[in-house]
């Protein structure tokens, strides 16, 4: 049990220097590697625990850059993707999951590698399919910010309302994943909590880390690196749900 813990610290660890930089990006790293040694139903709570405190911290450093219409766009689908991931989450098979989720997260690193040039600014009514997929991939996932980063980042955002705006969305969407989880029973596991106890310090930790690094590293070339992870990390997945 020792070592699990130790290795589930190591995961929020990384996942916060992510999200520390980037703003968002930390369930991409940490689920699917905590899936290959521990079962999805137990990541997804246990680091949305995680995900909650650094979600906070984030959100509510530079709050006044957010752009709260951004925001308000978002969060009516972001309810009603919640509502529809957690029960698709308590249906799902375990091998499906995990399948679905090898997908989602090869999907999204190739995405990111093949990605260039500035992006377009898109019409606000995409708001709804930013939020709508986005509560769903957080609740069956623990990976909600994609779908968000994909829109905000061609609203026309400055770094700085980019980074406040995902935060807010991010807070809103693993508080309404929490929830989800209390009343499914997935947090009801004292395991969960137990593990929170290291990984949380952890993650702080982490997070505390990157806003000191967050003007040395360069944020494309960080994420070219977890693009990179993630593309190993979600082909791993798939291979193992096929077998």
């Amino acid at each position: 049990m020792a070592p699990e813990i130790g290795l589930l610290a190591a995961l929020a660890f990384l996942g916060a220097l992510v999200v520390g930089v980037t703003g968002f990006g930390s369930a991409l790293v940490t689920i699917p590697l905590a899936t290959h040694f521990v079962p999805l139903q137990f990541a997804l709570p246990l680091f949305a625990l995680v995900d909650l405190c650094t979600a906070f911290s984030i959100g509510l450093e530079n709050p006044r850059n957010a752009t709260r219409d951004e925001w308000r766009r978002l969060v009516p689908m972001i309810v009603v993707g919640t509502a529809l991931g957690v029960t698709l989450l308590v249906k799902l098979p375990r091998a499906a999951g995990m399948l679905l989720l090898g997908v989602f997260v090869l999907s999204y690193a190739l995405y990111s590698l093949v990605h260039r040039g500035p992006a377009r600014v898109i019409h606000a009514g995409w708001a709804w399919v930013a939020g709508l997929f986005g509560g769903v991939t957080s609740t069956l996932f623990g990976a909600g910010g994609p779908p968000y980063a994909i829109y905000l980042s061609q609203r026309g955002l400055t770094k700085e309302q980019f980074r406040a705006t995902m935060g807010f969305a991010t807070m809103t969407s693993i508080s309404l994943r929490v929830v989800a989880f209390l009343v499914t029973g997935l947090l009801l596991d004292p395991v969960v909590w137990l593990n929170a106890l290291v990984a949380v310090p952890a993650a702080l930790l982490g997070l505390f880390i990157a806003k000191r690094l967050y003007l040395r590293i360069s944020r494309e070339a960080l994420m070219r690196a977890v693009a990179l992870i993630l593309l190993v990390s979600g082909g791993s997945l798939i291979l193992r749900a096929l077998r």
